[in-house]
């Protein structure tokens, strides 16, 4: 029954005791504590025009909502800034006669991550996702259903590579 006690222990302790690793799985030093998202450009021919600003603000709620960090756009630790570079539809998967079973929905977001403590953790990469979807379909009737779903897959990738150096 001690060894339980204590693993326990261990367990709870733990997390305050390395100053930056957290049940979540992701690593923020202890120092950091603020974090900025600024205005996305937009690059991209045929993109929805205001798809940079819904990726800057799903951003802001990722980090907002999955960290410990404040927003503040006053001198923070972290920056994110960006360009929504692409927005291509193509065709995929051919069926005989030349027809195409489905299409696809592939959006490239450049980043640039600024970390104002420590300029050794900044970085600059383009992240790319697609959704697939069928001919039968228009793309304006799945448009925002396929970003949103093209999105959280980029998000999740640009949260861990921020904060989990993956």
């Amino acid at each position: 029954m001690k060894g339980i006690k204590g693993f326990l222990l261990v367990l709870i302790i733990l997390p305050w005791i390395s100053g930056c690793y957290y049940l979540k799985g992701y690593s923020i030093a202890p120092d950091v504590k603020s974090f900025y998202v600024g205005n996305f450009k937009l690059t991209a021919l045929n993109a929805p025009a205001t798809i940079n600003q819904t990726f800057a603000e799903a951003l802001k709620d990722k980090v907002a909502r999955e960290s410990r960090l404040q927003f503040t756009d006053l001198h923070p630790d972290l920056e994110f800034n960006g360009t929504v570079q692409s927005f291509i539809v193509s065709a995929v998967a051919p069926k005989p006669n030349e027809q195409t079973s489905f299409n696809r929905l592939s959006i490239h977001v450049a980043i640039e991550y600024t970390n104002h403590l420590d300029a050794k953790e900044d970085w600059k990469k383009t992240f790319t996702h697609f959704a697939d979807f069928s001919t039968d379909q228009n793309l304006l009737q799945v448009q925002d259903e396929l970003i949103t779903i093209i999105f959280n897959q980029i998000l999740e990738d640009v949260f861990n590579q921020a904060f989990n150096n993956w």
